[in-house]
């Protein structure tokens, strides 16, 4: 089904792979008649020629990317523009879309949600942007539909942007990188490996995109196979695949861990385009006639067999048949896994769906920017065409991707098939992908085709007892389990006539209510501040010497930004950093706001030329015994704050308010054996955080123990790459803290104390 080489690989002529090694040369050499240096062949990806035309540096090494366009959210926009206006922005130096599909039901917090899209409509109108009105389109789906064009990068501040599929190289990243592109600064990063994804044959009848890419994330994800590389999908395979389907498989590539997409480039992505009215940003898009890659990923298209995501992760695979046929053993899995995700905090098992030998799903979800797409709505609906979901518990929701979508599914009549069995049809909005809409009850099991399924991303609150889950499923095997009422059912094991309808796009709609300044900005504008709306607290520089107390240790395999700072209802507060704050680490360590508060006392009055030790006591001895050792350090050059020990911070969001709720609340660093993501430790640089590895082992300190590090200041300033701290204990035990690599922009931003800083320099 899927292979992956043990090493790099070549690609000749668009067809043929030749694995690295001694005997390669020779290969190439009798393929094509000529020397080919693994040098040269590099060059021949289709992201090396992408990156290279969007790259000012003038070294393919050290990378310094300007992007075409920006796109954000309502959860993510308004804090970039805060930033950005607090850097002396005067208006988009590019296209920057704000769409508006994350608080779009306005149904916590009062007014905040609707004024957080006020703000975002009259920022578009001053600064020159584009306004996409709730319930129009999700983020994804807009800038597929609008945005994306051929050889061209985008950048979003949200973690699925993806639209590798029709030629555009795009990245999610947290808000400060948008920030830098907003202020004309640069992207910057080493040239990343690229993995080639060679497709063949394909798929099966009833096989959906959301099969494929779960088959690849299961393969892949927790062997880090292409983490922070790009994923170039190439091979015969990919011609056997509408556009449709190849987006869906492209936007699950984040959950590989991956740095971004591209795919080769046909007759049916131009058609694309010119369904939406487009046709001249489509462009051919190819390797070369000789091309290397740093991995190889081989898949069987036709061997892909119906696939679902258990609790609590994308990579947590199973093929539906063999979850069928091992039921008992896959359940006592989850619940050994949950024991882990959820830390004890509530009794979590799945016994009670296994209903005569057959597993119950309580709710079927297709939404957002994975499941909303056209073709998936339409399939759905050939399935359960005449059918019903039945009046028990089971209940089925559906959400085109965008009211273009939506239109076309009216006109040809699919909505109505879905209506008729009981489905319920609703608007363009990703709350079920992140725990803000369709909240199943207590102890239910739902299956979605949305992109994740980590704990709490159905709605659920471990603090107060409730615990829900999620399998990730594709559109087709949802509409089957729906068919058969609630019994998880392949797509496959039904005899289903697919009718193909095809799609119409209706361009009048986003005519008639989005704005689009043309990129005009209009100064005279007033930005419209609701009473949430906060400005980001000041931040300081970074201080010679730092004592950092350990706030929470988290052992967790992987540490999820869901974990850090939680989805759902607390995407209300994105727009007011310390009210969000309160709520972070909340499901992971409610100890944690209350502990980082203490500490950050201490550092408030040696700003204000006060006692540390006064304001927060439990620094006296501590201090005592750090002075003994080290008598130079004192409140002139010694900062206070807290730090958090993870394994392997930063999966999943590109949420920034992982590490900005962190940042407000007095933290200086984090400490991790690596970073799940290379967008997490973009942000924690970015809000003036240190990112520390130590080494894999017995830990040297302990929760609540405090660290002291010295020379902090001069180790970034000098390009240190590792620093001697020491736990402050009854004496002082050193042990080794390791920076990594930063560019010499990234250290200034940790030297000021944040991104904002570094701008008012």
């Amino acid at each position: 089904m899927i292979t992956l080489y043990e090493g790099g690989a070549y690609l000749v002529n668009g067809r043929e792979l030749i694995a690295d090694g001694p005997e390669a040369a020779q290969a190439l050499t009798a393929r094509t008649g000529k020397a080919v240096t693994k040098e040269d062949a590099r060059k021949q990806t289709m992201a090396y020629g992408i990156l290279e035309a969007h790259n000012t540096s003038g070294s393919m090494e050290k990378l310094q990317i300007r992007f075409d366009k920006l796109t954000s959210h309502d959860i993510t926009f308004v804090g970039i523009i805060q930033t950005a206006r607090a850097s002396g922005l005067e208006r988009f130096p590019v296209p920057y879309v704000l769409t508006n599909c994350h608080n779009s039901l306005c149904a916590v917090g009062g007014t905040i949600n609707e004024d957080d899209h006020m703000f975002g409509l009259s920022c578009a109108k001053k600064y020159g942007g584009i306004y996409v009105p709730p319930h129009q389109a999700v983020i994804h789906q807009f800038a597929r539909e609008m945005l994306a064009g051929g050889g061209k990068m985008i950048l979003g501040s949200d973690s699925h942007t993806r639209y590798g599929a029709l030629g555009t190289m795009a990245m999610g990243e947290g808000g400060p990188e948008l920030v830098k592109q907003l202020l004309c600064q640069t992207y910057d990063i080493n040239m990343p490996g690229v993995v080639g994804v060679y497709l063949t044959g394909t798929p099966a009848k009833g096989v959906g995109p959301q099969d494929v890419a779960l088959a690849i994330i299961g393969e892949v994800f927790a062997n880090g196979y292409v983490n922070n590389k790009v994923m170039e999908f190439i091979g015969d395979g990919v011609a056997n695949l509408s556009a449709d389907f190849r987006i869906g498989v492209d936007v699950m590539t984040t959950e590989t861990t991956c740095l971004s997409s591209i795919w080769t480039t046909d007759e049916k992505i131009r058609e694309f385009y010119d369904i939406h009215g487009r046709v001249e940003e489509y462009k051919e898009l190819a390797p070369g006639d000789v091309a290397y890659y740093d991995g190889m990923i081989v898949v069987d298209l036709g061997a892909i067999k119906p696939m679902i995501a258990m609790p609590f992760h994308p990579s947590n695979t199973y093929t539906i048949e063999d979850v069928k046929a091992n039921l008992a053993d896959v359940l006592a899995d989850v619940e050994k896994k949950a024991l882990v995700s959820l830390d004890g905090a509530v009794e979590y098992s799945l016994q009670d769906k296994i209903r005569d030998g057959k597993l119950y799903v309580d709710q079927g979800i297709i939404a957002g920017c994975a499941g909303g797409g056209f073709e998936n709505i339409c399939a759905a609906a050939d399935i359960l065409k005449g059918r019903s979901i039945g009046a028990d518990e089971f209940t089925l929701s559906v959400y085109p991707a965008s009211m273009p979508v939506y239109m076309e599914l009216v006109r040809n009549g699919a909505a109505a098939d879905l209506m008729a069995t009981g489905a319920v049809m609703k608007t363009a909005f990703c709350g079920p992908c992140f725990g803000a809409g369709d909240t199943p009850a207590n102890n239910a099991f739902s299956i979605r085709h949305s992109t994740r399924n980590f704990p709490n991303r159905e709605g659920s609150k471990l603090q107060s007892g409730q615990i829900s889950s999620v399998a990730l499923m594709d559109a087709r095997s949802i509409a089957a389990t729906a068919a058969n009422k609630g019994y998880l059912t392949a797509a496959t094991e039904l005899d289903v006539e697919y009718t193909g309808k095809k799609y119409h796009f209706d361009a009048s709609i986003y005519a008639n209510r989005v704005f689009d300044s043309h990129g005009v900005a209009d100064p005279d504008v007033e930005i419209r501040l609701g009473p949430n709306i906060k400005d980001w607290p000041a931040m300081s520089a970074l201080p010679e010497n730092l004592v950092l107390k350990v706030v929470s240790e988290i052992h967790d395999p992987v540490t999820t930004t869901d974990e850090l700072i939680p989805s759902g209802e607390t995407s209300s507060y994105r727009s007011n950093p310390l009210g969000l704050a309160e709520f972070a680490l909340s499901r992971k360590d409610p100890a944690y706001v209350g502990k980082a508060k203490a500490i950050q006392k201490a550092e408030k009055a040696r700003t204000a030329g006060e006692d540390p030790a006064e304001a927060f006591g439990e620094l006296k001895p501590v201090l005592e015994t750090l002075r003994k050792a080290y008598p130079d350090s004192n409140d002139g050059n010694t900062g206070y704050g807290s730090t958090i020990f993870a394994v392997k911070p930063g999966d999943g969001s590109a949420r920034e308010q992982a590490a900005s709720c962190q940042k407000v609340l007095g933290g200086w660093a984090n400490i991790a054996n690596e970073y799940a993501t290379k967008r997490y430790r973009s942000n924690l640089i970015n809000w003036g955080m240190v990112p520390f590895l130590i080494d894999r082992g017995e830990l040297p300190f302990k929760n609540d123990d405090y660290l002291y590090i010295p020379g902090i200041k001069a180790a970034v300033k000098d390009k240190a790459s590792e620093v001697t701290a020491y736990v402050i204990n009854d004496g002082m035990k050193p042990f080794a803290l390791h920076i990594g690599e930063m560019t010499d922009d990234e250290r200034e931003i940790i030297l000021k104390g944040c991104l904002i800083n570094y701008n008012r320099r």
